[in-house]
């Protein structure tokens, strides 16, 4: 899959007089096979999959595990131990890559760690790299409380919904 992101203007063009206006640079993302795929650091939601997840992290929680969220714009961002991360229908697991979260299965071309400066990641930013989509989001502090996830979850408990089984991120299941 190929994306393209304009980076910032960085001064004038080499061989171009002092002064002339910058031309913002259009590169191609690509994405290439991972094998053997990256452990799972996180695991994201977009759209109509924000409340399952949601809901499948409001049980983890529930349960003792301590996860980092991130939410908005239609998107829910899950942080934890790989073993403590939930799963729902639609989600993608993530794994770091120079301090880039991009699917556990596909590594991203250019390296990852230049679309970090490419996007405005500085510091201890968070920096999320998929197809067709950068996140860029303060990192959370964990929490272990699941009324956390509530307004997310759809506007009811999920003790009665069903989950599916999370696959096994470092065994290829799950959509990465």
């Amino acid at each position: 899959m190929t994306g393209t992101v304009t980076a910032p203007p960085s001064g004038s063009l080499p061989g171009s007089p002092s002064g002339s206006p910058s031309v913002p640079t259009l590169v191609a993302l690509r994405w290439e096979r991972r094998e053997p795929p990256l452990p799972a650091a996180a695991v994201l939601a977009l759209g109509d999959a924000v409340a399952a997840l949601a809901g499948a992290a409001r049980e983890r929680l529930a349960g003792g595990a301590r996860l980092g969220v991130v939410a908005g714009d239609g998107a829910l961002l899950v942080l934890g131990a790989e073993a403590d991360l939930p799963w729902a229908d639609g989600a993608r697991y993530l794994g770091l890559d120079a301090g880039v979260l991009v699917p556990t299965t596909a590594r991203p071309r250019p390296a990852a760690a230049l679309w970090r400066r490419a996007v405005g990641a500085e510091g201890d930013r968070l920096c999320v790299l998929l197809p067709g989509h950068a996140l860029v989001a303060d990192p959370p502090p964990p929490t272990t409380d699941p009324a956390a996830l509530d307004p997310y979850t759809g506007g009811g408990s999920t003790e009665d919904a069903s989950t599916p089984a999370a696959p096994d991120p470092a065994a290829g299941g799950g959509s990465r």
